[in-house]
């Protein structure tokens, strides 16, 4: 083994040599390979004869046969030199049209349902090997602050969980990028013959029985905050985890539930789903994507901030196809 004084020393020019000495048996052969001179390989052959403290390749006939020593070290040379050249080829350029990539991407399902379209449309065009997984994000049960309900998000995505996080949040720390990608806001949804339809006021909706988007089945939402704030309530009949979840059950139930308007535009029809506006405003936000700075000298995850930028103003501007 080398010690630090003897790595010092070391060239990974000669472990090159070495493969291809040993591989081709013969010097002149080695020299052609390499396209050097034999007096360059046999130059280097005594430079790495000192390093290893061994005669490595004797002279044939018919070229050189590996020592005892050679051969021991053959497989692990040939190991560090395809870590190498293996590390070599991962930094060259990022190229979208050849990359083979995989990237995550964290979200609450309610908006991934949303960006995913235009998303896999644009990466289909110009970056096809290119592949996407989906983590789902949710916030912290009981927080109703959003910098709080999701500070988890933010603390996986510096942790490398996933590589870039869409959530209802408008600041992070200093060392995370923001992009913009939509304004959203929440329309109701039921089935196509609910009675709330003909009396869509305040009293009617809290007297409806709702249906609320909670993984941990907890039936208290954002919009009881909304109520509580006017002295009003609800009765929650139903949680289920997620929004796919909920647009299923509907049409088949007199439960009431508030979706995002984005989220409803693309999926109510396959639904076969109601949708109209509250009776009460029930609050808008953004939804931002984030990245560790520091990651944005990865020109593949710059690449995909980039394109959920682009795909996040394709909804904005109202261009999603709608089933």
């Amino acid at each position: 083994m080398l010690n630090e004084t003897d790595l010092s020393r070391a060239d990974l020019n000669l472990l090159v040599l070495f493969e291809a000495v040993f591989e081709e048996g013969h010097v002149g052969r080695a020299a052609d390979r390499l396209s050097l001179s034999p007096s360059a390989v046999s130059h280097g052959l005594g430079r790495l004869r000192r390093l290893l403290n061994d005669p490595l390749f004797l002279k044939t006939p018919k070229g050189v046969v590996a020592t005892d020593r050679a051969q021991t070290l053959a497989p692990s040379i040939a190991d560090v030199l395809q870590r190498v050249r293996a590390v070599i080829s991962d930094a060259a350029p990022f190229d979208p049209a050849t990359s083979v990539r995989r990237m995550i991407i964290g979200a609450p399902d309610g908006v991934s349902a949303v960006f995913l379209q235009p998303l896999l449309i644009d990466l289909a065009a110009s970056a096809p090997g290119i592949d996407i997984g989906i983590r789902q994000l949710l916030p912290i049960a009981g927080e109703t602050a959003p910098d709080r309900a999701w500070r988890e998000a933010f603390s996986e995505l510096e942790a490398r969980a996933f590589d870039v996080a869409v959530v209802p949040v408008e600041d992070a720390p200093a060392r995370f990028d923001k992009r913009t990608l939509y304004e959203e806001d929440f329309v109701l949804a039921m089935r196509p013959d609910h009675p709330f339809q003909q009396t869509s006021t305040i009293p009617a909706y809290c007297e409806s029985r709702h249906l609320v988007v909670s993984l941990a089945g907890d039936p208290h939402g954002f919009v009881d905050e909304v109520l509580a704030r006017d002295g009003l309530s609800r009765r929650v009949a139903l949680t289920v985890p997620n929004f796919m979840f909920a647009c299923a059950i509907l049409p088949s139930t007199d439960l009431l539930c508030a979706i995002p308007r984005r989220f409803a535009e693309v999926y109510a029809t396959r639904f076969g789903i109601a949708t109209q506006d509250p009776p009460l405003p029930l609050g808008s936000f953004r939804l931002n994507a984030f990245i560790p700075k520091v990651a944005l000298m990865d020109s593949g995850l710059a690449w995909i901030f980039d394109r959920l930028s682009a795909a996040g103003m394709q909804i904005q501007s109202g261009r999603l196809s709608v089933e």
